[in-house]
Parts: C-alpha cells; structure tokens; sequence
C-alpha cells in the first residue's frame, strides 16, 4: 500500500500524522510512504528523519494525494484538499463531522473512505484515538483560560489560584469525560475552587474519590448548569456525544447573567460547542466577546504544542496505520468492531449513525462482506 503523509493545512496546525518511527515500520512490512516536504518540521521531525527511515519526500500535497492509496493526516482535509481526494481513497484523520455540513458533502461526493479518529473504540468502548488530544485539551484549556481571565486580554483580572486573603477563582468544568478531568485536575492544581459537573452520576463518584478536595462534582441539570455558570470566572465546555453534536448547555440568556471579564473555553467547538454563541476562532484570533463574556473557541488546541501533541497522537494511531496497511480498511474493520465505527463514510453513504443524525442524511450500516 502507499501509505501519504500531507503537511496540514488548517490555519495554525502545526501536528503532523506520522512519525519517523512510522515510517520505519511501515516500509518494513512493505509498504511505500510518502511524505510531503516540511509535514513534521514544526512538530521537531525534518525531512531527513523520514527519509532515512525509507519514506520517500515529495514537494507538494498534490503529489501526496494523486499517489496515496491510505491518506494519514491529523485534522479534516480543508477545502483545498478534498478536491484533491479520489474515489475509494482511504482517509485517516480527524473529521468531527457534526460541525461541518459541507465537509461531510465534499467526502460523500469525492467517494472517500473516511475514517474517523474520534469514533473508534477499543475492546473497552474507551475512545483510545481521542484520548490523548482530549488530555492537551483539558490541560490546555484552563492554561488558555487563566490567560484570558487577566485584563490585558479583555478578562476579569482574576488570578485563577488566588493569594492568602483573597479567594481563587470559580471554575466550572462542563463534562467530566477525558477533557473534563484534565480540565479539573489542571485547574485544582492551579488553587482554584472547581466544580465538574456530569450527567453520569457513576462518573461523578468514581471522579470525586481522585480528585483533589478543592473539585466538588455536581450532578448536571439546567437549574444547576445556570446558577454555577453565575458564579463562575472561567468556564471549561467539555460536554462529548461521539459523533454528534455537542449539546448546547449555555444560552445566550446564560451569559446575560454571567460575571463580566468571565471566560468560556468551548473545547467542544470541534463537534459544534457547548454554547450558543461559540463560533470556531484560530491561534492567532482566538478569543471575542459577546455579552462582555469572553469566549476562546479554538478547534485545534492541541496543535499550539505539537511536539507533544503528535508524539501523543501518533503513540495512539500507529497500530491502527499498520492494521490498515496491512490487511486493508474493509478485512481490518470487519475484524474489529471498534474500528469498523471509526469508518464514517464509505462507499458514497454515511456509514456511522452520529454522523448521519446530525448531517439530517441517510444512514446505511457499513457493508463488510
């Protein structure tokens, strides 16, 4: 198989979905990898780590995309890309469909096969593909949030931990899945007063066993979710539906009511966010406000550290690289369930039920025989 390796395009994605290490094994078994010029320089990997490893570099991702039989990228191709995309190419990635109607269109009609980080699950049901960049993000998050509660940035001034003699900060962690508890694990460490608050009362009660005593889990009803969000200095949207849409917890009329110079950090925005008023923002443009509330909805947190980032990434989808390589996406997913729900769309149709509810299109269950 020719296995491609683009460099990402998003704006400010500095990730890149293959490691040396991968190449490495990849072309020991037998296969051919190509490697666009420059994909790993951000992330600390330059080209000649790929080469001696038996990748072949390419100057453009045109070159990539006409050649790959298995596409390997981190975030969804973005607009230029996918008009590069074949019929019955494999694509590995990212997707988080929900959010993007015209992205689940171009893949439908391109003929891809897509499949979906986000969606696969291990024998567990565990989401082993998404946890990692679900930990950056939850770290990340109170880090990008207590920046945005000082006052050059627009915020309250409030330091998240506060000193003797003065309070912390009120944090409020939406979600208690992988994000969630980083997020309230980072922000307790930081001296916050945390409140991670879950509809999963067995979630909440496993959670409040480890966490420090300065996180109180709350069980998440509407009444709850708008007085906490009063209270609040900085709040962490950490709400997942695999494959769905983020359920929209926060209103408009919410931040009518909020502390002004208060932050939202919607790590959700990537499946739509966790607000009403989130929009997608970048690195470089990451925050505005609406209702003198503050809100940072960037969709690729986790690329503002890709050195990180990617070695935690690729640690996670190498095995699934080379299962696929190796057998091929259609004997690889019939042979595992979990991975078989990671495949989104195949064949024209949209083959996961998430994506197909929220895109309001057909579903048609993955035909593997």
């Amino acid at each position: 198989m020719v296995i491609g390796i683009p460099r990402e395009t998003k704006p400010d994605e500095y990730r890149v979905g293959l490691l040396p290490v991968g190449a490495h094994l990849l072309t020991k078994a037998g296969h051919k990898v190509l490697v666009q010029a420059q994909a790993g320089t951000e992330s600390g990997y330059p080209d000649e780590a790929y080469a001696v490893e038996g990748a072949t570099i390419v100057p453009s991702a045109e070159d990539v995309w006409a050649q790959a039989d298995m596409v390997v990228k981190v975030k969804e191709p973005q607009e230029p890309e996918r008009q590069l995309m074949r019929p019955g190419q494999v694509v590995f990635a990212y997707f988080h469909f929900a959010a993007d109607a015209a992205l689940t269109c171009d893949c439908l009609e391109r003929g891809i096969v897509a499949i979906a980080y986000e969606t696969i699950r291990d024998a567990g049901g565990r989401l082993p593909l998404l946890t990692p960049m679900s930990e950056i993000a939850g770290k990340m998050s109170v880090q990008e949030g207590a920046k945005c509660l000082e006052k050059p940035t627009g915020g309250r001034g409030v330091l998240l931990g506060g000193v003797p003699g003065v309070a912390p900060a009120n944090v409020v962690v939406l979600g208690a899945g992988v994000v969630g508890a980083a997020a309230a694990r980072t922000a307790a460490g930081l001296g916050a007063s945390v409140v991670l608050m879950d509809i999963n009362v067995d979630r909440l009660r496993h959670l409040d066993e480890l966490m420090p005593s300065n996180v109180n889990t709350i069980y998440s009803d509407p009444h709850t979710v708008a007085r906490q969000l009063r209270q609040a200095d900085l709040v962490i949207g950490a709400v997942l539906v695999p494959g769905a849409r983020t359920p929209r917890l926060i209103t408009r009329e919410h931040l009518r009511k909020m502390k002004p110079g208060s932050v939202i950090v919607d790590v959700a925005i990537d499946q739509g966010g966790s607000a009403e008023t989130s929009r997608p923002t970048t690195h470089q443009q990451p925050t505005y406000a609406v209702d003198d509330v503050i809100h940072y909805c960037v969709t690729n947190i986790p690329g503002a550290v890709p050195t990180t980032s990617s070695q935690a990434l690729c640690n996670a989808t190498l095995p699934y690289v080379l299962k696929l390589a190796n057998e091929g996406w259609r004997p690889a997913a019939s042979a595992d369930a979990g991975l078989a729900e990671g495949v989104s769309i195949a064949d024209g149709k949209i083959t996961n039920h998430a994506v197909a509810e929220s895109a309001g299109l057909p579903f048609e269950p993955l035909r593997l025989g």
